[in-house]
């Protein structure tokens, strides 16, 4: 199978391993894949190489929606069913549903088919890797928390304290942008380079990272390999 870049997980939480020297690392357990292929993207066909990996299965019944998602009492999606693109979609193709899709790149020229399992051990201990995933939501914030502002004096008749104070000049009446305030912090995508893979379970599917990676427990992680 053609050497695929990378491929989806879930974080599992962090732990601590040792070295044969003894050295006490923190790690993080990210359960990586098994992924399937999905699609595969040609340079003749679509302009660039890449395959499109699906993770994560959908529970039993599913298929009986027949690509309709019923709506319940409040209105809202019934949860755990594909719509009917996605439906439409794998298909297409006969794959069984996944509920996660992203693009990977691979080496042209290489074999590679519909179907294909693409496990965890794709990475090699040792290698390195970045991962990318949706950090926690913090909820709305100050300026002294979110942006760090050291904050006012807490005496001899100061009312401002943990306030941001002014937003600027009067005369644009207007608050130009980028301008930094309170407002939702976290819940954005980032992405951590440069961590280490300290171990491999292909077993239990797991891989192990050096320091800690975005996310909380059971969030979705984009694994890559870098070089």
């Amino acid at each position: 199978m053609a050497k695929i870049n990378g491929l989806l997980g879930r974080k599992v939480g962090m732990s601590t391993v040792f070295t044969e020297t003894g050295e006490q690392v923190p790690v993080t357990v990210i359960q990586a894949g098994p992924c399937s292929v999905v699609q595969i993207k040609k340079q003749e066909t679509d302009g660039y190489y890449a395959v499109q990996l699906g993770y994560g299965e959908y529970p039993p019944g599913h298929e009986k929606s027949s690509g309709s998602v019923p709506r319940g009492r409040a209105g809202n999606r019934a949860k755990g069913r594909p719509n009917k693109p996605m439906v439409g979609h794998f298909a297409k193709k006969n794959l069984a549903a996944r509920k996660c899709l992203a693009e990977f790149g691979f080496a042209p020229g290489a074999e590679l088919h519909l179907g294909d399992e693409v496990k965890v051990d794709l990475f090699k201990i040792g290698e390195k890797v970045k991962v990318q995933g949706v950090s926690k939501g913090k909820g709305f914030a100050g300026v002294m928390r979110r942006h760090h502002f050291s904050g006012q004096g807490a005496s001899h008749g100061a009312k401002i304290h943990r306030k941001p104070a002014s937003a600027g000049a009067t005369d644009p009446a207007r608050v130009f942008k980028g301008k930094r305030g309170p407002g939702h912090m976290g819940s954005e995508k980032v992405t951590i380079r440069g961590l280490k893979v300290v171990d491999v379970d292909l077993g239990r599917n797991l891989l192990l990272v050096k320091g800690p990676v975005p996310g909380a427990p059971g969030g979705l992680l984009r694994i890559e390999a870098i070089g």
